[in-house]
């Protein structure tokens, strides 16, 4: 199993070596930056396997600011900001610019280990609530739904149909099966109203709408794709 990897800026040397070590002897990867310009460029060349960012405010070249504003332009990447700051307005920016703790200095190495293995299960847990078949991809906690990378308005039985083939995927499903599944057993309508909201699904999922399998005589089912 693959290490998580840590990208640490800051510029003072002794500070760069403590963090690092406490942060290997808990099991992760370090890359270092000892100014903010090397750490946004570490950024960009390692940005595919970076799973946290520990980032002073106070560097040369580029100021932690200016780093963790660029950063969270396009990535939503945890970063925890370091600063011998404690003022609330200092924190306040901070958070308005995305970052995801502040730890003021001095700190206990200890702690911020502990900080940096919160933001990575916070990343573990929302992966959990992220459903993918093929191109489609729900997130179940905001419910949103992505084609490829694009969000797409759903209704919210639309959303409840399309997550109910999610979670019974491979499987033929009548459409008395999923009218009780998505709509209840109480529902007045009838099975046209199936029909109905698998059609306009369909079309909003784009060319993935192939997606869902009409089978004759039976009712539907959302392909596998691994």
């Amino acid at each position: 199993m693959n290490k998580p990897i840590v990208l640490l800026a800051d510029d003072e040397l002794r500070l760069r070596k403590l963090v690092s070590d406490f942060l290997i002897n808990a099991g992760f990867e370090v890359i270092c930056a000892e100014n903010g310009k090397q750490a946004f460029d570490k950024f960009l060349e390692f940005s595919d396997s970076i799973d946290v960012i520990v980032l002073d405010v106070m560097m040369p070249l580029m100021d932690g600011w200016e780093v963790l504003s660029e950063i969270k332009s396009t990535s939503t990447v945890p970063i925890i900001m370091l600063t011998a700051k404690g003022e609330e307005s200092d924190q306040l920016t901070g958070f308005r610019l995305g970052a995801n703790d502040y730890v003021c200095k001095p700190f206990s190495p200890s702690v911020l280990v502990a900080r940096v293995e919160n933001q990575l299960k916070a990343v573990q847990k929302k992966g959990m609530d992220m459903l993918q078949v093929g191109g489609i991809s729900i997130d179940t906690n905001r419910h949103l739904v992505y084609v490829e990378e694009n969000s797409i308005d759903l209704t919210p039985k639309e959303f409840d149909l399309l997550l109910y083939l999610f979670k019974n995927k491979g499987l033929a499903l009548s459409r008395d099966r999923i009218l009780n599944g998505v709509w209840s057993y109480d529902y007045q309508g009838d099975l046209r109203t199936v029909d109905t909201h698998v059609k306009q699904l369909r079309a909003k999922l784009g060319k993935y709408g192939a997606y869902i399998e009409t089978l004759r005589s039976v009712g539907y089912r959302l392909k596998e794709y691994k």
